[in-house]
């Protein structure tokens, strides 16, 4: 664990609860310093880490590039045990009531929303989260309460109504006022930009210009999905997708999201003959070192937004998949068909293709 911040505090506070969301908050930094608004040495980047061994590894990579970089990083076991979130509150309260600026990953974390609830911070940036970005800024202009896209409609659980006010303490603090300003840096399409809620471009320059170009290999490779874990598509359907996709296109490998399931990606491989590799980076970054195939194969998520922009001046073709109705799940949210269509709809310099339908 790096030093912590002196006794002023740090100017910015950046929280982070995944590799892709920290990956983000460089990105910010060296876009701000290019614009004259650097954060400067007063950057501190807090992880909220969670349990999961595969974010935990990749979330400590992308820590010491960090610190490579010259952010102070604090590491907090945010979820080690049912006291873990009171220690951890307890000790960023003085850092969070000190900060000028609060830049945070996932606006729909309750964590995150917990501490928004202490800082009186004059300026808010929310940097992307993948393609939930695109959810949080329709929903905040809409005015509705935050709520992840592919949760199932209907009432709220005993859980969500118990931590309705904080949740509504934190949509009000995201909205923008005489007192505060709101900053959304993202690499996804925003259509409906909520008033006063400044948008800047995410190209993901630091990554280029810290890594590459990458060699390419001569085949493709195939990009995995949490969606089965999510509970959005039928495992069987999405192993049937793989297999022919991998099938038509020559892929080789199978890049694994990192909250894919063991037991999921030992059947893909058996079934497959896919080789499995499982990331210790972010795929922009991986993508970026190479090597990599001369065609990505993707169904909707982020990285049919993201690949093009950190692969930009290679020759790698970024082709994605639509999702058929057919595998989508009975508790899958009413919302999700259209979500994912919107997501592939939307990117920019990919190569469409057509949903593979079941045998």
């Amino acid at each position: 664990m790096s030093p912590r911040a002196g006794s002023t505090g740090p100017h910015t506070l950046a929280f982070v609860e995944s590799p892709v969301q920290l990956l983000n908050v460089l990105e910010w930094a060296h876009t701000s310093a290019h614009h004259g608004t650097a954060p400067g040495a007063g950057l501190t980047l807090v992880v909220l880490s969670p349990n999961d061994p595969m974010t935990r590894g990749q979330l400590r990579r992308m820590a010491e590039l960090a610190r490579d970089e010259g952010h102070a990083v604090r590491w907090e076991e945010a979820r080690g045990g049912s006291t873990a979130p009171f220690h951890t509150i307890g000790g960023l309260a003085p850092l969070l009531r000190r900060a000028r600026r609060i830049v945070m990953g996932d606006p729909f974390s309750r964590y995150v929303q917990l501490l928004l609830t202490i800082t009186r911070a004059p300026d808010l940036v929310v940097v992307d989260d993948g393609t939930a970005t695109m959810e949080f800024v329709a929903q905040l202009a809409r005015g509705e309460r935050l709520v992840r896209w592919h949760r199932k409609g209907g009432r709220p659980g005993p859980r969500d109504l118990l931590f309705a006010p904080v949740s509504s303490l934190a949509r009000r603090r995201l909205t923008p006022s005489e007192r505060r300003t709101v900053e959304v840096f993202s690499s996804m399409p925003i259509d409906e930009t909520p008033i006063g809620v400044r948008v800047s471009a995410n190209d993901f320059s630091w990554t280029r210009a810290r890594f590459g170009p990458p060699r390419l290999t001569k085949g493709a490779d195939l990009v995995g999905t949490s969606l089965v874990e999510t509970g959005v598509v039928d495992p069987d359907r999405y192993l049937q997708a793989v297999r022919t996709l991998a099938k038509a296109h020559g892929a080789t490998r199978y890049f694994a999201h990192r909250r894919e399931s063991v037991e999921k990606l030992h059947r893909l491989a058996a079934e497959t003959g896919l080789e499995i590799v499982r990331p210790d980076l972010p795929l922009e970054l991986i993508a970026r070192r190479g090597p990599i195939g001369r065609t990505i194969l993707s169904f909707p998520s982020t990285v049919v937004h993201t690949l093009p922009l950190a692969l930009a001046g290679t020759e790698v073709r970024v082709a994605v998949c639509d999702i058929d109705p057919s595998w989508l799940t009975e508790n899958a949210s009413p919302r999700a068909q259209g979500f994912l269509s919107g997501v592939t709809g939307t990117a920019r310099d990919v190569h469409r293709l057509s949903a593979v339908t079941s045998a």
